[in-house]
């Protein structure tokens, strides 16, 4: 199945270089989208581990800091 591009208005094929980029696209996307989310993970269990460090809830500590 060969995928599609919207060319100045004109639904064509993609030429293999066109596939190509975009598979590297979509690769280098689901990499950043991973180590994203890896990173909000990681924040947040930080952030649990200086509340429960502390004796807070995220509420407590929220009402604290304003």
């Amino acid at each position: 199945m060969a995928l599609k591009i919207n060319d100045n208005g004109v639904t064509r094929d993609m030429t293999a270089d066109e596939q190509a980029a975009y598979k590297a696209f979509q690769t280098d996307t689901a990499a950043e989208t991973e180590a994203q989310n890896k990173a909000l993970v990681a924040k947040k269990a930080a952030q649990k581990a200086v509340l429960d460090k502390l004796g807070l809830t995220a509420d407590e500590a929220s009402a604290l800091l304003g």
